[in-house]
């Protein structure tokens, strides 16, 4: 049983799944929820891969938990049938493909031994969990493999080989935790290199045994077992020695009479290092950067009018005003000389000229306000000298930042620009284009919705339902998060310490999951060996 302050590792499989297509099997997809407060919202912590053509699906994907004794986690658990082209990771997901879903407490689990079958109900399957204390380990292998002498599978052909790597369970069970690509026509396949965390291959027990297992694909799914062989972490470690090519043995063909293996499995180079999390990327020195844009559009008002989002009372702080402190506050922190560009869009300057990327602070050269109070005078001063204008482009200002991140593309620095706007783009064209271009590199975008206006618009930025694309090109990952201000105001339009935390929260907690996606990218997943 896990121990306080230990974290679980969630596997799934399931058998017998109703089957929801009436040409072929269903392609499950599990979506595992989590609510760790009684009677409050599922939350979507992930979703595992889709498996074709299958009704006993055994999922790869592996879910990290941190285990909290003192808190109720109750996981929800929905088996869909995938029947989409798109991404199966983002995608809205139709409840006529539900198969079945089930919910399960965390300790439940721990108290039945770390693995529970689970009824889907009216006979639409089982699914199975499995909960594994582990110690977390910063440490990856860096390892490449090849096979030599391989059995030939394939009557007009020879074999398509692919790797499959499982680790033992507590319970002699096994867990996948890894697949290689396809090697196709070859029976002396080399595997592309493959940086393998320690903790996903051992669960923390470098002596736990490690079943790799060597099958031709088919493209039926119904793939065929060349043959299969046993390691451990710490026998990894020896790297390319004599121990370490193994021999591939089918247990079908033990039996028969002058048989010595089905292939040889060589392991041709090892190597380590340090595969860091998001904090400690902070820790040693990588440096967040906080750039504002406020829209000053005339669409907020007139700022002397009382109705204007940009009309500010004394001792009460207007929406704008609340967003920049909520998320400034926290983001305050991460940056070490505290200072702030501040940039207003869609305002005409004094000398007449309508601007999509101002200095809020006055200046002609220098964009920076000093803290959390620097932001807040510049925003005032802008709001006083200002004319609202129009239009609402927020593209000029998503490439001012992009240019900065493309000259400090060095992994040590990591940009964030801030738009609070009302809503309105006039420039959605180009927008999707500046977003497209922009998560190639080391930023993000967080879009704040100020006011009462639907924001639809600004919905179809965020790539939480579908990945967002210009051209034809696809974002290569998720950068934008947006949030609406009016969900944390009090009924008489005010917003409270308490408020102001959890915007916060809802604005900057994807924020490390888009940070690590975007260094796993830059770094290619690649090994240095």
């Amino acid at each position: 049983m896990p121990s306080l302050g230990e974290k679980l590792e969630l596997s799934f499989s399931a058998t017998k799944l109703k089957n929801k297509d009436m040409m072929s099997k269903s392609d499950p997809i599990c979506v595992v929820g989590l609510c760790d407060v009684e009677g409050g919202e599922v939350k979507e912590i992930g979703r595992t891969e889709v498996v074709k053509d299958n009704v006993n699906p055994v999922w790869v994907t592996k879910f990290i938990l941190d285990y909290h004794f003192e808190t109720r986690q109750m996981l929800v658990l929905s088996v869909y049938d995938w029947d989409y082209k798109g991404d199966s990771q983002t995608a809205v997901l139709n409840k006529k493909d539900l198969i079945g879903n089930v919910g399960v407490s965390i300790g439940q689990l721990i108290n039945a031994g770390g693995k529970g079958n689970l009824d889907l109900g009216k006979k639409n399957g089982t699914l199975t969990v499995t909960a594994e204390p582990i110690q977390v380990s910063n440490e990856a292998f860096c390892i490449s493999y090849c096979a030599s002498g391989l059995d030939k599978k394939d009557t007009f052909g020879k074999s398509d080989p692919f790797l499959v790597f499982r680790r033992q369970n507590q319970d002699k069970s096994y867990t996948i935790v890894h697949k290689t690509e396809v090697i196709k026509k070859s029976l002396d396949p080399v595997w592309a290199p493959m940086v393998l965390p320690i903790t996903l291959l051992c669960a923390g027990d470098e002596n736990r045994n490690i079943k790799i297992e060597c099958y031709d694909a088919d493209d039926n799914g119904k793939h065929d077992l060349i043959g299969e062989c046993n390691t451990t972490v710490s026998q990894m470690r020896l790297g390319p020695v004599e121990s370490n090519v193994l021999n591939l043995i089918n247990p079908k063909k033990l039996g028969k009479k002058k048989y010595t293996n089905s292939g040889v499995l060589k392991l041709m180079n090892m190597g380590t290092r340090e595969e860091l999390t998001f904090l400690h990327h902070i820790r040693k020195g990588t440096q967040m950067h906080f750039t504002i844009g406020v829209d000053f559009t005339s669409s907020n008002g007139d700022p002397k009018d009382s109705s204007s989002l940009h009309y500010y009372k004394q001792g009460h702080e207007n929406e704008y005003m609340s967003a920049i402190h909520a998320v400034a506050q926290v983001m305050q922190d991460y940056d070490t000389d505290g200072y702030f560009p501040a940039l207003g869009f869609g305002g005409k300057l004094a000398d007449g000229r309508v601007s999509h990327g101002f200095f809020m602070n006055g200046s002609s050269n220098n964009p920076n306000c000093k803290g959390v109070s620097g932001l807040l005078q510049a925003y005032y001063n802008a709001v006083q000298s200002i004319t609202p204008y129009n239009p609402t482009n927020l593209s000029p200002i998503i490439n001012h930042v992009a240019a900065i991140a493309a000259k400090n593309n060095n992994g040590r620095s990591y940009q964030i620009v801030l738009l609070l706007t009302n809503g309105g783009i006039s420039d959605m064209d180009a927008t999707k284009r500046a977003i497209v271009n922009a998560a190639d590199l080391p930023m993000s975008i967080i879009i704040v919705g100020v006011g009462k206006d639907d924001f639809s618009d600004l919905h179809e930025l965020d790539a939480d339902n579908k990945r967002i694309s210009h051209e034809g090109k696809l974002a290569d990952r998720d950068i934008v998060q947006f949030v609406e201000l009016r969900k944390f105001m009090s009924n008489d339009g005010e917003i409270t310490g308490a408020n102001r935390a959890a915007l916060a929260r809802a604005v900057l907690e994807e924020l490390p999951y888009q940070f690590m996606d975007w260094i796993r990218k830059r770094e290619g997943q690649s090994a240095q060996l």
